[in-house]
């Protein structure tokens, strides 16, 4: 097939080599602008745009892909599909006309769950424990569309962002291939989503972070590892902010939410429903990010609660 591919980020990156992999054509990619990143805010490219690059393969980047001269370069490579993985802008109605195929989307989840910008992360934040991906028709609306083709994957126990999106993104990039061949061959029907049992997952925002010590210890793990990779599970000590980025939950101990509690050069916090969280990896504002054995060694706390 004619692809034009649209997406941003490392998880679009497996679907991209997973197409070029299986003999499609990529005829463009559409990627985010490129972005200030870091302290010294350097413009660094996406990705996508890296990937592409490397293969030669023509990039745009506009910042809106809603204007007449978008729209017409698209109309004018006449391609057979858009492949959309987590580009990161709703695309216009007269868009997805244009593709003999329309534009068929990457959704790292179990549609109708989880629609919205950050699928992965909510549904570790949630306690799920079956996700997946779906490819789908793109329509008008945020993950709407039709679905194509499903596939599961069981979330671990230990499972971080970055440990399953990396699994999704793989998975996510062979249901694509799947997807396409489908459509080539006539072989796939699309099915309306039941509304009805849509969730949702919205963009994370910094405050989704703050942990609640009266939650339990197994709900606090799941926040801490939904959102370690941004804006990471906090909370205060000593009127600092503290990030957690990984600890590891004890059931029947009793203790009071937010209570401090060092055992033998372990830093233990007291959570809901006595239960208790072990800190393992920890960053204290003004300070570096340690393991909570070394934290201690060098902190004494004022206090004797966090929140």
């Amino acid at each position: 097939m004619d692809v034009v591919f649209m997406g941003t980020p490392d998880f679009a990156v497996q679907s991209l080599q997973a197409l070029l992999n299986a003999g499609h054509h990529m005829q463009a990619v559409f990627t985010q602008p490129d972005k200030p990143v870091g302290r010294k805010q350097l413009l660094t490219p996406s990705p996508v745009k890296t990937f592409a690059m490397k293969k030669n393969i023509p990039v745009y980047q506009p910042q809106s892909v809603r204007t007449p001269e978008v729209l017409e370069q698209i109309r004018t490579l006449q391609p057979d599909v858009c492949a959309v993985v987590a580009y990161g802008k709703l695309l216009p109605a007269e868009l997805l006309q244009i593709p003999k195929h329309g534009c068929i989307n990457v959704h790292a989840s179990l549609l109708p769950k989880y629609r919205g910008a950050a699928p992965i992360q909510w549904a570790i934040v949630h306690g799920e424990q079956t996700t997946g991906v779906t490819t789908m028709q793109l329509d008008a609306g945020m993950d709407t569309g039709d679905i194509l083709l499903q596939a599961e994957e069981s979330i671990h126990a230990q499972d971080t962002v970055q440990t399953l999106g990396e699994r999704l993104a793989v998975l996510g990039a062979t249901l694509l291939c799947k997807t396409l061949t489908a459509l080539e061959q006539g072989s796939v029907t699309p099915q309306p989503q039941n509304a009805a049992k849509a969730t949702y997952a919205p963009i994370i925002q910094k405050e989704d972070g703050l942990i609640d010590w009266n939650r339990p210890a197994g709900a606090v793990d799941c926040l801490i590892r939904g959102l370690n990779t941004w804006p990471t599970a906090f909370t205060f000590a000593d009127g600092k902010r503290l990030k957690i980025f990984q600890a590891h939950p004890i059931e029947q101990l009793d203790a009071v939410p937010g209570e401090i509690i060092c055992q033998r050069e372990q830093l233990l916090i007291g959570c809901g429903q006595n239960t208790a969280l072990q800190v393992l990896d920890l960053q204290l504002e003004g300070s570096k990010r340690m393991q909570a054995a070394d934290f201690l060694r060098g902190k004494q706390f004022t206090c004797r609660k966090f929140g």
